[in-house]
């Protein structure tokens, strides 16, 4: 049975003066809040998402990822009233990213803004999310290159945030729990100062969450600390409930003293050994051994076997990712259309695109479940099909001779088409 176990720790740095930075941990629910916003704005709305995400999670009836969704549906709506209330708190709003463990068992991850989850599995650092802000859509669109990102003047622009608007377009990804992994949940202020190397390194050196988020954010500050630092690191831990009473080395004490014991209590060897008929007794031992070796020699064949065909079952089911709908929802799963042999294929991520971003011809194929080798494959898929259908609507329209087109994109619009636009932005702190 897996369970969660976490550490955090948090920084207002060496440059702000207040933290507008929250965080939870209120398991098996986990998340951090960068918020934003002039005066103490920025502290208001991170505080209320955190609290209105806890309070709607853990009233859900069913607890799935859906129910996360709602949360954070709940925490944009309270953010916005809040702002709507408070003339002075207009444009208010805060990034999100939370974590939580929901049956199945399955992890469930959502994200709005910039603030961001990894995981560190098997050594190896991989970020999960995606950054909603302009830079990030400008390396996604291949106008600059990750690096240019790091140093650009633009890269405070966000293009989606929490309480900015009443409805948000909200990222969720769904990922198995294996003990072992170690996830990552920080407000920009840590990747800002530490390089992805030196996150994993500060990971792997230090067992325990609670050491490990306290390093991390000991470490963005003394690199410079320019902004709010906010740290969550979420274990992965095995429990097993027959774990609890006597450990295996305590056991192991007792059966090695019993069999110490044995030959103090026997007789003389030698004695024994006149009173048995000589010429029957080694037979009979024989006999036993080789009924043992062939008993067990052919249940672990037999074990491998089954084993090794489960296995094979499993990663044929669970190795190909493909695009389908969830209504009218375009959403990309794990697995394989239709499932294999009682295995369901699983939601992996819900995009922000619905059936009317792509052409009709595409639909069809859709509903079928589109097949892909892997996520970056199937979102890549997505993608192709969202242009496919701006090239044709561009090409459907009429000819002009001198129009000014003024485009804008809200934080809770869709990613900019592939002919640059100016967005709506917000700085985040």
């Amino acid at each position: 049975m897996v369970a969660l176990r976490a550490g955090a720790a948090t920084d207002v740095g060496r440059v702000r003066s207040n933290n507008q930075d929250s965080h939870l941990t209120s398991d098996p629910l986990y998340a951090v809040a960068d918020g934003m916003g002039g005066a103490a704005a920025g502290e208001v709305a991170s505080a209320l998402a955190i609290e209105a995400l806890n309070n709607g999670f853990h009233s859900a009836e069913t607890v799935d990822p859906d129910a996360l969704i709602q949360a954070a549906q709940t925490a944009n709506r309270a953010v916005w009233d809040e702002a709507e209330a408070n003339p002075e708190m207009r444009g208010m709003g805060t990034t999100l990213v939370a974590i939580a463990l929901v049956q199945g068992p399955e992890l469930a991850i959502i994200n709005v803004g910039d603030s961001r989850l990894y995981v560190l599995h098997d050594g190896e650092l991989r970020q999960i999310t995606f950054d909603h802000n302009l830079v990030a859509e400008m390396v996604a669109e291949g106008r600059i290159t990750p690096a240019e990102a790091e140093v650009h003047p633009r890269r405070n622009i966000m293009t989606r945030a929490l309480g900015v608007e009443p409805d948000v377009p909200i990222d969720l990804f769904v990922e198995a729990p294996v003990p072992g992994d170690r996830y990552l949940l920080c407000s920009d202020g840590l990747p800002r100062e530490v390089s992805d190397e030196l996150i994993t390194s500060l990971l792997t050196r230090f067992a325990d969450p609670r050491e490990a988020a306290k390093e991390l954010v000991n470490e963005a500050r003394n690199r410079g600390g320019n902004d709010n630092i906010t740290v969550v690191v979420v274990d992965v831990v095995d429990e097993d409930p027959r774990s609890t009473g006597p450990g295996p080395a305590t056991e192991t004490a007792v059966d090695t003293d019993a069999t110490t014991d044995l030959p103090a209590a026997a007789g003389d060897p030698e004695e024994q050994a006149a009173d048995q008929p000589p010429a029957l007794a080694p037979p009979a031992r024989a006999t036993r051994s080789f009924l043992s070796v062939r008993v067990v020699a052919f249940v672990l064949l037999f074990v491998i076997i089954i084993v090794g065909a489960v296995v094979g079952i499993v990663w044929y089911a669970r190795s190909s990712y493909y695009v389908g709908l969830k209504g009218t929802q375009i959403v990309i799963y794990q697995g394989r259309p239709g499932g294999v042999l009682g295995i369901d294929p699983t939601l992996k991520q819900v995009t922000q695109y619905t059936t009317a971003d792509v052409l009709p011809s595409a639909i069809p194929d859709l509903k079928a479940g589109h097949e892909e080798p892997t996520l970056a494959a199937a979102q890549q898929y997505v993608q192709s099909l969202v242009d496919a259908k701006a090239t044709a609507d561009r090409n459907a329209s009429p000819p002009t001779t001198s129009t000014t087109t003024t485009s804008t994109t809200t934080a809770t619009t869709a990613p900019p088409p592939t002919t640059p636009t100016t967005p709506t932005t917000l700085a985040a702190p």
